[in-house]
């Protein structure tokens, strides 16, 4: 990096919208004029070549996201050129973590969100909106509400008949789909089909896809509390049940932003619903079976939450190397010292633990741990009615004895 001293406002962010240069006012092009070194793709490059003096440089291949060229200038007049809202999933947000807001002046144009809304007559702050580009499909799960409004940025001109797949296979099929194509420039096209009918062929890379959800009683609705139906995960009998789920969810407390480490996963269900609390979340599971490790990233994409992390192998070996956590579940029926030792000592201060035992070798050492360090103690018990002839009695599930302590 060059050694001058930055001054204020060194680099010149300008949103570029589909409509080019005549969507650009007086200020913008006064700033790309100036610029000693201009930053973009090759399309808006070319765009400004009529005007701009400096010296020009495409974006790397592949993408620089340290922005290392961009910042070894800092001081000169620097100008990057942008798609739209540069701090809407865009190049702006990056930069923003590099870059104090005091050095940067930013000339944004509408997102490709804030015209597909305003095309479509949709209130901003009443629907959802979510970022497909370069990303799993299956990020658009959770979103998947009755009677939800959706704007989905997508990657490329497949994305949209994929997505409609999607909602077809999770019986959403009758909902309506609606393709925004080159938003703000001379060739805008919308297009609208069902989505078990879907139909659009040629469709423009640069597109927003826009989704009202329609859903029959079958469709698979991720709810928006903890304590998701069993059911809804793939699971060999080796899952923390509903009921008990939604407690240890709540001694968890997730906060945003946070990393919980789940130990002994299984079927990955804590650490799915951990991620499903906000888009923020991570979390990381560990699994010593090969097979229901396998299990647990299929249930995560299936779930909407594809970034999960799972890590095949034994605690305490497994957990070497894992970023600090701020909280860890450790669920299941051992009785091994070394793992709640290990997940103590890694628990970075203020972290929170939770542990559940059903075994009497394990809650002893929940017990001892109590005794030891403090915390809450909770036994769980629930019961299920089932028939017992023609009529109907209570079958107590195994009692849980659960173990929340704070790290001082």
């Amino acid at each position: 990096m060059s050694n001058k001293k930055p001054t204020l406002q060194w680099l010149t962010i300008v949103g570029i919208g589909e409509d080019g240069l005549a969507g650009l006012g007086d200020e913008a092009k006064q700033r790309i004029a100036k610029a000693e070194i201009i930053f973009g793709g090759k399309r808006h490059l070319a765009l400004v070549a009529p005007f701009a003096k400096g010296e020009p440089h495409p974006w790397p291949v592949p993408f620089d996201a340290e922005m290392r060229d961009v910042l070894a200038l800092a001081g000169r007049r620097v100008c990057v050129l942008a798609s739209g809202n540069p701090f809407f999933h865009g190049v702006g947000a990056t930069l923003a973590r590099k870059v104090k807001a005091r050095e940067m002046h930013v000339i944004p144009a509408p997102s490709a969100v804030s015209l597909a809304a305003a095309r479509l007559g949709w209130a901003l702050q009443d629907i959802e909106t979510v970022s497909l580009h370069g990303r799993p499909l299956d990020l658009i799960r959770p979103l998947l509400q009755p009677n939800a409004r959706i704007l989905a940025l997508t990657s490329d001109g497949d994305a949209p008949a994929a997505i409609a797949r999607l909602l077809a296979e999770l019986d959403f099929g009758a909902s309506r789909l609606t393709v925004l194509e080159a938003l703000g420039g001379p060739d805008e096209i919308q297009r609208s089909a069902r989505a078990d009918a879907f139909d659009l062929e040629n469709i423009n890379p640069l597109n927003v896809l826009a989704i009202e959800i329609d859903s029959n009683p079958q469709a698979r609705v991720l709810p928006l509390t903890s304590g998701l139906a069993d059911h809804l995960f793939d699971h060999d009998g080796q899952i923390t049940k509903r009921e008990i789920r939604a407690v240890t969810l709540s001694a968890l407390a997730p906060r945003r932003g946070e990393l919980l480490w789940d130990i002994g996963a299984g079927s990955g269900s804590i650490g799915i619903e951990w991620m499903l609390a906000h888009p923020a979340m991570r979390a990381i599971a560990i699994e010593a079976d090969p097979g229901r490790a396998a299990r647990i990233t299929r249930n995560a994409a299936a779930c909407g939450v594809p970034g999960l992390i799972v890590v095949a192998g034994s605690a305490p070996k497994a957990l070497a190397r894992l970023d600090t956590p701020d909280a860890i579940f450790i669920g299941g029926g051992g009785s091994d010292t070394g793992v709640l030792n290990a997940a103590i000592k890694a628990l970075r201060i203020g972290g929170r633990l939770v542990a559940n035992a059903v075994t009497l070798e394990m809650e002893a050492l929940l017990l001892a741990q109590h005794v030891k360090l403090g915390g809450d103690l909770t036994r769980i018990a629930i019961s299920r009615a089932s028939p017992v002839g023609s009529m109907q009695a209570w079958r107590p599930a195994m009692p849980v004895t659960q173990w929340a302590w704070v790290k001082p």
